[in-house]
């Protein structure tokens, strides 16, 4: 491929070499720089792609890509200097692969809690509708029915751009993406034009990294400058803060839906169930749907992928047989159903306040015995929701087992301390193992009580301080039980 071929809308200035020259591929890592590539120098924060040009130059880059002045010696090597190398590497990357994006219709869907859910949400109403979709998220990247790993929320642009591509290539028309703020904020998605863009909530959540409340808003915000249609939850806060400064912008096409609030798109008639909700949405005339995922903030979800998926023009009966029909990997996920327990074990991903309110509130509606959470946080993240966090579930909770997480390069016991700073009962164990925590768990629990462990969701494994273990908790819950029933 000839590199000018891919500086396509990119301001840059020449600093040596020529840009009418072969490439082979692009990369921002040394290590993978094989002979004749492309190495894009991008500030990180804990190291500078700029410290590693003379490897990238050793394994046989043609091109460097920098934003600071650097010299080196081989004149023979193109030297290209761009404002921001990481905005320059999405467009590179998206050039590169010919725009994949603008082959698929992109939903982004950006807020602290809910995008997961929201984002299966539509791709199961989308494939009612007989349509090929691409899914970008937390529990995994799909093209179609096939699963791929995933490392992060939203990949590097650089990733992002090829994934997209795949998707192109087999024939995907829907592309459906959760947007995380740190994606934002680090222009992992710089130059991708969202045919949808979806506000869930804003809550406390990533501000080790943005430090700053108003910064996080900003980075949610940035996906709806790039959005054309925008749909928006304003029972939040932040949600009515985005259609004031949305005020501002040009060629807008905003769309509000609400619980509580007057919208565009209000429920009303709600039916809500220990194991469905119901409830009533006006569009072309009234409907109803059914929602087989238990919690009000469900019916939120809901509504966001309802209201894209009419804007785009799919037809009621799918949305409402894909919304009837979602099943979604540790979100209020039911387990053990098989050993026909006289209590119940629920799994779900929150590890925010906010997230953990909603999923003990939820059950605590339904539960008949006890409520017992299990729940930790994690280490190298956000102290401050710890005793909160502590708060929520010894005051919502008739017993709340204080575990560990994630705990990554903290102590689990100084973790455990923070939490236990917000405590004000009694009514709590501590117990620092993950799985003997769930152990005592099964072991009190009594019929018609419910179990509800917190934080992990859909995740197999554990961050320790030196490795990363094997830990999915739906085969911890069947190997105590199995362990339980022997003895």
């Amino acid at each position: 491929m000839n590199f000018k071929s891919i500086l396509v809308g990119i301001d840059y200035e020449l600093i040596q070499g020529e840009i009418d020259v072969e490439i082979n591929k692009i990369n921002y890592d040394s290590r993978k720089i094989n002979q004749l590539d492309v190495f894009v120098c991008v500030k990180g924060y804990a190291t500078d792609g700029h410290n590693y040009i003379n490897k990238a130059l050793e394994n046989g880059a043609k091109v460097i890509v920098v934003q600071d002045k650097v010299d080196i010696e081989n004149k023979e090597v193109t030297i290209i200097k761009c404002e921001d190398t990481r905005k320059a590497l999405a467009l590179l990357g998206a050039n590169y692969y010919d725009n994949p994006s603008s082959k698929m219709k992109i939903i982004g869907i950006t807020g602290t809690n809910g995008k997961t859910t929201t984002a299966f949400m539509i791709k199961n109403i989308l494939e009612a509708n007989n349509k090929k979709v691409g899914l970008i998220g937390t529990i995994a990247n799909y093209i179609g029915s096939e699963k791929i790993h995933t490392e992060r929320t939203t990949p590097e642009s650089l990733e992002l751009q090829e994934l997209f591509s795949d998707m192109v290539n087999r024939g995907v028309e829907y592309c459906v993406m959760e947007v995380s703020s740190h994606s934002l904020e680090l222009d992992r998605v710089y130059g991708v034009k969202f045919e949808v863009g979806i506000f869930t909530n804003l809550t406390r959540d990533h501000l080790d990294f943005h430090k700053t409340f108003e910064n996080y808003y900003k980075a949610k915000f940035k996906l709806f400058e790039r959005a054309g249609i925008k749909i928006v939850n304003i029972d939040d806060n932040y949600g009515r803060q985005v259609i004031e400064d949305l005020e501002n912008l040009k060629g807008k096409e905003v769309y509000t839906f609400s619980v509580n609030s007057n919208s565009d798109f209000k429920v009303f008639d709600e039916e809500m169930g220990s194991r469905e909700i119901k409830f009533k949405l006006k569009l072309k005339k009234e409907e109803q749907f059914i929602l087989n995922i238990p919690g009000e903030y469900n019916i939120y979800n809901a509504l966001g992928a309802i209201i894209a998926c009419y804007k785009l023009d799919i037809p009621e009966v799918a949305i409402k047989n894909g919304i009837e029909s979602v099943v979604v990997l540790g979100r209020c996920e039911r387990v053990a159903k098989e050993y026909n327990l006289p209590y119940e074990i629920i799994i779900d991903y929150a590890h925010t306040p906010d997230g953990l309110e909603n999923i003990l509130k939820t059950a605590k509606a339904f539960t008949k015995g006890k409520l017992i959470s299990v729940f930790g946080c994690g280490g190298d993240r956000d102290k401050v929701k710890r005793p909160q966090m502590g708060k929520i579930s010894t005051d919502i909770a008739d017993i709340s087992i204080i575990t560990s997480d994630n705990p990554r390069s903290e102590e689990p016991a100084e973790i455990i301390k923070d939490i236990k700073a917000g405590v004000n009962k009694e009514n709590y164990i501590i117990i620092g193992n993950r799985k003997e925590a769930i152990k005592k768990a099964i072991t009190i629990a009594d019929k018609d009580d419910v179990i509800v462990i917190a934080g992990k969701g859909h995740e197999t494994y554990q961050i320790l301080k030196d490795e990363t273990i094997h830990f999915d908790e739906r085969e911890v819950v069947k190997e105590i039980l199995d362990s339980v029933n022997k003895s």
